[in-house]
């Protein structure tokens, strides 16, 4: 395989709007610390994400981006789905869309004027909500997409978000 195709190939995965050569490199590293599914809606991913641990990444759909990286374990509890299927579909419920990404994606929408219009609209109409509803609401304004890394146990998934979490530090991740 030539470099032009190799590149043309590794693009689909990093995506073709990232410009900057240094974001695609930190990408391209991250791509090959393991076999990352293809991207996807967050609503696609929650349904359809393996029940195993593993390592999840979220980027801007418009960008690019990637914007927040974490990883999934085994999850307790009656009734909790496990692994990265659970932890993603947790990010659309009000119990788990508080936390690290909820919080960095309701801090942003709370700086969107026309989406805290939208919020008193709402209010006025139908009365006060959680906070964690606002944070489902937040994290559905985004719209990430996502891509997954499965990993066999926990301590594997702890060890590959860390090594992500290293290539992507200069790339301003929303990690609280």
């Amino acid at each position: 395989m030539s470099v032009v195709t190799g590149t043309i190939a590794r693009m689909g995965w990093i995506g073709e709007r990232v410009r900057d050569a240094a974001a695609r490199d930190a990408y391209a590293e991250v791509e090959d610390l393991a076999s990352w599914s293809d991207w996807m809606s967050l609503a696609d991913a929650a349904a359809g994400a393996p029940r195993e641990p593993g390592v999840y990444l979220f980027r801007d759909p418009g960008t690019q981006r990637i914007v927040h990286a974490a990883v999934a374990g085994e999850r307790g509890g009656t009734g909790v789905v496990p692994g990265l299927r659970g932890r993603l579909a947790a990010f659309r419920r009000p119990a788990g869309a508080l936390g690290g990404f909820g919080e960095a994606a309701l801090d942003r929408a709370l700086a969107d004027p026309a989406w805290v219009q939208g919020q008193l609209d709402r209010l006025r109409s139908d009365g006060p909500r959680r906070a964690r509803e606002w944070a489902v609401d937040a994290v559905a304004r985004l719209a990430p997409e996502v891509s997954w890394a499965v990993r066999p146990e926990r301590a594997d998934a702890l060890h590959l978000e860390q090594q992500v979490l290293l290539v992507l530090a200069p790339w301003d991740l929303w990690v609280r």
